[in-house]
């Protein structure tokens, strides 16, 4: 079983900044991308930011200079850096991850249960 954990949402207020980790535990043999995703109420859900194995990264127009996606291969973890947050931003925040787990020769895309984060004017 693959499993991911976001966690780091919250309310904030315009301007502030926000950390969200996202680990991905269980039977993994590799984990290629990685990426967070929103989704705002009425709205489809939308890429934020996307890391390669490689840490290529690419953004989401509205979040280029204010957000940052890392990782750290070792602990499995993504991260999302939020700076200068705006009302627009918020959503419930979702994790994913391509990887094969052991015993499969597929990549598959997994999903974390999601985090919310608000932000106030």
């Amino acid at each position: 079983q693959v499993q991911l954990v976001e966690s780091g949402g919250g309310l904030v207020q315009a301007g502030g900044s926000l950390r969200l980790s996202c680990v991905a535990s269980g039977s993994i043999f590799k984990i290629n991308a990685m990426g967070w995703y929103r989704q705002a109420p009425g709205k489809q859900r939308e890429l934020v930011a996307r890391i390669t194995s490689g840490t290529i990264t690419n953004y989401e127009d509205s979040v280029k200079d204010r957000f940052t996606i890392s990782r750290d291969n070792a602990k499995n973890t993504v991260y999302l850096q939020l700076n200068n947050l705006k009302p627009e931003d918020t959503a419930v925040y979702y994790c994913a991850a391509e990887l094969m787990p052991f015993g499969s020769a597929r990549w598959t895309t997994y999903w974390g249960q999601g985090t919310q984060v608000t932000v106030s004017s």
